[in-house]
């Protein structure tokens, strides 16, 4: 009897990348693996969407469009390549506009996507029904997910498959047309019984006929053991990915599973050993001069007490790397089983899993709930759509009183249509009056990438890659000045060609503090006030909203920093005037360094 065929979608290229790397990959350095990964008999990849969409327009100063095609030309027009959507906020971080969620699909296709897994963190069905219709709309196959995690110990109310299965018949009586579905667990935390059970009740329901895949993570310890368990439930379908970007925060290694199922009665799509070996190879040439943090390549213990996603621990790793206070982790790790619990239980999966980080990192840095991340607050209050279980209401009054708005139970697909700032015709006008061309790409670069988004197409975005001078594909030319973050702290670096030396200093910016203290030099030694207020954290200054003179009420924000991509609001400690502000928008501040003073 001919074993059974599971399709292997090779993750690679996109949660590879994502969980090791924080996506920051360079298209021509990885390019002449995917030619490998083809030669290897790999037909299915995830190839973009998710983080490794504004991840290139953020850090890299690639264009994901052009990265998209020229993948698609590499692999052939039979090649199924899918990239992964969350549902209402597509690639973005926030909701999208329904013109901008057409946009989104439009693009997507016209750019080589074959299939577009489609999920909402929050498993609020109403939240996927829209973006498929576009996705379908335009041509491309329709993944239908439910996101799946195990709950910290001692917490109970959702993610069983009783859970799993309410879900599931939502997403078959709301009428949704998919072409597959998917169960999704991006912190690699459900047990391999629940995997089980939830995979067979799943079949039950759908039938021999629909096409059903597992996704997980290694983070945990547990994914091989749950690909089997998928597999004897009846999937047909299972993510694995390639060294040096396998195991650890990632999907399981190929070889690793063709090892676990020897003996079995499952093909794992027709892959040969020897084959899969060169491609490799070849990947690990490839990435040879890229940093690998070393909690990328590790099994967590602590992850099932607070189901961090793989491919968002690293890209968070790396910030309080940057940040200077990465051993602060495990205390964020550990506070998120009460964010988690209190926040009503959505799946840990972009951008909830963000929004959950978020918080748990300012309970930790300016202690319990005395700040409330937006993107958490928000979700509380509804502005995201139905969380699995109502929050804790004292939360909810908390993050009303802090953000200054109402719970809602509307449709956010109705909320962001009347945000002008979410329109096409919003975007065109910022690109007009920046003398940027109006094509689709750039209106839906800039409206999910922003600002950063116009300073790449612009090109004034900075290239911020962790690597040494070299790469796989030998021609490029590296000479010339470079600015370099080691340990939080900039150095220029001159590179000549040939055999000349490398010249190393310290960049003028660096350190932090020497930046912002000769910022303002003359507010601080003429009129400096007693009362001094500090930053309790490092981040950057982004939006300074008082000046000195200005009369402010205790309360009153005087700037917003970003940290860990959350907005922290700098208040008056109490009634008075502002005497000198002693940093810059843009400023990168440190731990308890001088921001304002007062009178």
């Amino acid at each position: 009897m001919a074993k059974k065929y599971i399709d292997i979608m090779d993750t690679t290229f996109r949660d590879g990348f994502q969980s090791v790397f924080g996506g920051r990959v360079l298209m021509d350095d990885f390019f002449p693996a995917v030619e490998a990964a083809k030669q290897a008999g790999i037909t299915h990849f995830e190839f973009g969407g998710g983080a490794r969409f504004q991840s290139l327009f953020f850090y890299l100063q690639e264009n994901a469009f052009d990265m998209m095609d020229g993948f698609r030309e590499i692999v052939g027009k039979d090649a199924n390549l899918q990239i992964l959507s969350r549902g209402i906020n597509t690639v973005m971080l926030d909701t999208g506009s329904r013109e901008m969620i057409d946009l989104f699909a439009k693009m997507f296709a016209k750019h080589g996507t074959s299939t577009v897994r489609n999920f909402d963190a929050l498993n609020d069905v109403n939240n996927l029904m829209y973006s498929s219709e576009c996705i379908k709309k335009h041509g491309m196959n329709h993944e239908a997910v439910v996101t799946m995690m195990d709950l910290p110990p001692g917490c109970k109310g959702a993610h069983d498959v009783a859970f799993y299965e309410k879900t599931l018949r939502n997403i078959l009586d709301s009428g949704i047309a998919f072409d597959s579905v998917c169960f999704k667990d991006a912190s690699g935390t459900a047990n391999p019984h629940k995997v089980y059970e939830t995979i067979s009740m799943a079949r039950k329901l759908l039938g021999d006929e629909v096409h059903l895949r597992l996704h997980t993570h290694e983070t945990a310890g547990v994914s091989v053991a749950a690909y089997l368990a998928a597999l004897e439930a009846g999937a047909n379908g299972i993510d694995l990915a390639a060294s040096p970007v396998s195991g650890g925060t990632s999907q399981p290694d190929i070889l690793t599973m063709l090892h676990a199922t020897k003996g079995t009665n499952f093909n794992l799509g027709d892959l040969e050993l020897n084959k899969v070996l060169k491609y490799e190879e070849r990947l690990k040439e490839c990435l040879a001069e890229y940093m690998v943090p070393p909690e990328a390549t590790q099994v967590s213990p602590l992850i099932p007490f607070s189901p961090m996603p793989g491919g968002a621990l690293t890209a968070n790793t790396q910030m309080m790397r940057d940040a200077g206070d990465l051993e602060k982790f495990d205390e964020v790790i550990l506070a998120m089983k009460e964010v988690v619990e209190r926040g009503g239980y959505g799946t840990s999966v972009t951008p909830v899993s963000q929004f959950y980080w978020q918080q748990a990192y300012a309970n930790v840095m300016f202690g319990p709930w005395k700040q409330i991340a937006p993107g958490y607050g928000r979700m509380v209050l509804g502005y995201f759509g139905k969380t699995p279980v109502e929050a804790d209401p004292e939360i909810i009054k908390m993050a009303g009183e802090k953000l200054k708005l109402e719970p809602t139970t509307e449709n956010p697909l109705d909320i962001a249509d009347r945000d002008e700032n979410k329109s096409i015709a919003h975007w065109t006008k910022v690109l007009e009056e920046e003398e940027l061309p109006t094509t689709e790409e750039n209106i839906f670069i800039a409206a999910s990438c922003d600002q950063k988004g116009i300073a790449f197409l612009k090109g004034e975005g900075p290239l911020m890659v962790r690597k040494g001078e070299n790469n796989c594909s030998g021609d490029k030319e590296m000479a010339g000045n470079y600015t370099v973050v080691v340990d939080g702290k900039q150095y220029s670096v001159q590179v000549a060609e040939g055999n000349a030396d490398i010249q190393v200093a310290p960049a003028a910016a660096a350190p932090a503090t020497a930046v912002a203290e000769a910022a303002t030099p003359s507010a601080v030694e003429a009129g400096e006030g007693s009362l001094h207020i500090n930053s309790e954290t490092p981040g950057n200054v982004w939006k300074i909203l008082a000046s000195p003179g200005d009369s402010v009420k205790e309360g009153d924000k005087i700037m917003i920093l970003e940290a860990m991509k959350m907005e922290i609001d700098i208040v008056a400690p109490k009634d008075g005037k502002i005497a000198t502000i002693n940093v810059n928008v843009n400023d990168a501040v440190a731990d308890q360094q001088l921001l304002a003073t007062m009178e």
